[in-house]
């Protein structure tokens, strides 16, 4: 059996990355942190808190705004990481990035996707973070899970994808950016 790792690894380099170089959006990164338990891939997401300066009270992924000592968009996400869930950067494997996405805060972002390891104690910024939960994978993947409505975004129709595993909605460009990589790395259709 191929490792997960591997296996997404290897489809992520097997492909051309889409990058946004048009200079009209702020960089930020994400991490997209995956991990193994119990045989099964999971996902990490936090839940900002109602105090923090954007995207107030919803789900995302770690990540934030490129700063000029970073070296690259990569230490960018490792960095936010570590600032909100308390994750060493040295302790993630990379396996890749998707394709560069523009936020309706005029942030070009680009997703970085690596493990982590599990178990993980997290030490969470409290002023950004209000909790941090993880998600099995395979909840993501059962298309049944996933309502999509059509909206208008930059005078275009675009779908938006909404998820809600428990008491929590995932939705807007977090949502956009599961299905982006479960396009890509598991087959699953948008």
């Amino acid at each position: 059996m191929i490792d997960f790792k591997e296996s997404i690894r290897t489809k992520l380099a097997a492909r051309q990355r889409a990058a946004i170089s048009d200079g009209n959006g702020t960089p930020a990164g994400v991490l997209i942190p995956l991990f193994e338990r119990g045989g099964k891939v999971h996902i990490l997401l936090t839940l900002r808190t109602n105090t923090v300066a954007s995207h107030k009270g919803q789900i995302s992924f770690p990540g934030g705004g490129f700063e000029p000592a970073d070296s690259g968009i990569r230490e960018t996400a490792l960095r936010e990481t570590y600032e909100e869930v308390g994750i060493v950067p040295s302790s993630v494997e990379i396996l890749g990035e998707l394709d560069d996405v523009m936020a309706v805060s005029n942030h070009v972002v680009t997703p970085v996707v690596g493990v982590i390891p599990f178990p993980y104690r997290y030490k969470i910024s409290t002023e950004e973070i209000a909790e941090v939960f993880e998600a099995p994978l395979d909840f993501f993947i059962d298309t049944s899970n996933c309502r999509i409505e059509t909206r208008p975004y930059r005078g275009k129709q675009v779908p938006v994808y909404f998820y809600q595993y428990g008491r929590h909605n995932v939705w807007g460009l977090t949502a956009f950016i599961i299905r982006e990589f479960l396009e890509i790395c598991y087959g699953v259709k948008k």
